[in-house]
């Protein structure tokens, strides 16, 4: 979902000192070395909690069973009223809460909603055994059960550790989907869930729906076998295209793969319109902070960046961008933003936003500048933009304030604010808006019966965009909701611009 790129996800891995994806997940899949299972959640010896607020800061659906449990899923035996035992989530007994989550969430996805309605019929993934690893939440729970309504087969896990909805989880095992997945896995879990959706008796995926490549990469470490019989991977992260790209560039991709992520229904409305809004509504729900006159530094003026800045600037704030690109630098330029480097605004702003894709963006350095209260998050797609880790010595103390809020305390008193330890703000603190997620859930649906109703040899073993063709339905199944009606061209009008009356109507080159 909404990622920076431009992009949402859990432990992307990359080369110290290098801005290049390695062809290699952070922790090596076949590995089963409990050593990793303290991961990405080991803390600081200096570590305190504090009793969470009673605020409904602290009840958004998100994250609002997270931490009533600390027994491991793994280790209680749970089923359904079926006798239905495939599955590994938080409480099994939430499936009425999640049902209903669903529900409210299936009235603001009218696109997905539509296509499960017109392919139904058709059942156009009929013998479609799907891999899916993305956000769990209730938007992908309707995107999941549209899959199945057209003739898939599911077994799904999640790609971030923290933005998994328990409730919603525990409501797709009800229904008799095999589901992985819990808010606050180790890293160890997160492959064992992984690894249980890929290797399972009796079944052999066909297709991957990936959210970040981990699936694509566990598959091809470790199951290098079933991953030749995959006949298309769909993948919606910038994180996963690179590793695609670059499997590709090296000879080890075996099956056509589709790269969601550039269409653009993708890009611009699930990186920049819905990052313009869930932005305010994470660091709200997280720190109640008043964004009139606040001084922000935004990291990044990619897509997630420029609906980041439309939306501060809106409510008042003085925004700065910091950007390696000069085209991108040149826009936030003439979009009334004064483009920096980090270290001459670090000491002075009061909230810290990254939203680039990289590593090490903001780092103890940085940090140690910061001013008492500086707030600081990433709605980039990577867990890496944040140099958290550097936080993690004996010299700083963490105190656990609310669900998915830290301050990191330094000898001296200063703290600063630290949201989701540095993973996506707006799925860990928060949600995103349904309708947004819609968009993208039907490019995701689109692009996976486009690969699996294929010809032979339409699709060799590369990565390719989504049709324009598709692009432009997926946008037509959201216009009924605007009450919208299009204007339709003549047949002379058609001829002078070289168009089919039905579209494409733009090239492939075309920026929107």
């Amino acid at each position: 979902m909404a990622d920076s790129g431009d992009g949402p996800h859990n432990t992307s891995s990359r080369k110290a000192g290098s801005n290049n994806v390695i062809d290699a997940p952070v922790t090596d899949p076949a590995s089963t070395s409990k050593e990793s299972k303290s991961g990405a959640l080991k803390k600081s010896s200096r570590y305190r909690s504090r009793s969470l607020s009673a605020s409904s800061n602290d009840s958004y659906s998100s994250g609002s069973s997270s931490d009533e449990d600390d027994v491991s899923p793994r280790e209680k035996i749970q089923t359904t009223e079926k006798g239905f035992t495939d599955f590994c989530v938080r409480n099994i007994n939430q499936h009425a809460f999640g049902r209903r989550e669903i529900e409210i969430a299936e009235q603001e996805m009218p696109g997905i909603m539509a296509l499960r309605k017109r392919a139904a019929d058709d059942m156009p993934l009929k013998n479609a055994k799907i891999v899916g690893c993305t956000h769990i939440n209730a938007q992908t729970a309707v995107l999941i059960e549209t899959l199945v309504e057209l003739g898939a087969q599911v077994r799904w896990a999640a790609c971030n550790i923290y933005s998994t909805q328990n409730e919603v989880a525990a409501a797709l095992a009800y229904a008799g989907y095999p589901i992985f997945a819990w808010r606050g896995e180790t890293e160890e879990d997160f492959w064992w869930c992984i690894d249980k959706c890929v290797a399972s008796d009796n079944w052999q995926p066909n297709m991957i729906l990936d959210d970040g490549g981990d699936a694509t990469h566990l598959m091809l470490k470790k199951y290098n076998t079933m991953f030749k019989l995959i006949q298309g991977i769909v993948e919606e992260s910038v994180t996963g295209v690179h590793r695609l790209y670059q499997l590709s560039k090296a000879g080890k991709l075996s099956v056509p793969a589709m790269n969601v992520n550039d269409s653009v229904t993708k890009t611009k409305f699930d990186n920049l319109y819905s990052c313009r809004e869930s932005i305010i509504d994470s660091l709200k729900r997280s720190t109640d902070v008043m964004f009139g006159g606040k001084q922000v530094v935004i990291c990044g003026y990619g897509e997630v960046g420029k609906g980041c800045c439309q939306a501060l600037k809106g409510l008042g704030c003085i925004v700065y961008i910091t950007e390696i690109d000069p085209i991108c630098a040149l826009q936030a330029s003439m979009d009334g933003f004064r483009v920096m480097k980090l270290n001459e605004v670090i000491r002075n702003v009061d909230i810290v936003i990254t939203a680039t894709g990289n590593k090490n963006v903001v780092t103890r350095e940085h940090m140690d500048k910061m001013k008492n209260g500086c707030v600081v998050c990433n709605m980039g797609h990577s867990n890496t933009e944040i140099d958290v880790n550097s936080l993690r010595t004996p010299d700083l103390t963490w105190e656990k304030v609310r669900s998915q809020v830290d301050h990191v305390i330094w000898p001296d008193g200063k703290r600063i604010v630290l949201l989701a330890e540095g993973r996506l703000v707006n799925l860990s603190c928060s949600s995103i808006p349904s309708f947004v997620v819609s968009i993208t859930a039907a490019t995701q649906a689109l692009a996976l019966i486009e690969l699996f109703n294929a010809p032979p040899g339409r699709y060799k073993s590369d990565v390719y965009l989504l049709p324009k063709k598709m692009d432009e339905y997926v946008a037509s199944l959201h216009l009924p909701t605007f009450d919208a009606h299009l204007t339709e061209l003549t047949d002379e009008q058609a001829k002078y611009m070289g168009l089919n009356k039905a579209g494409p109507f733009k090239p492939n080159y075309y920026r929107y």
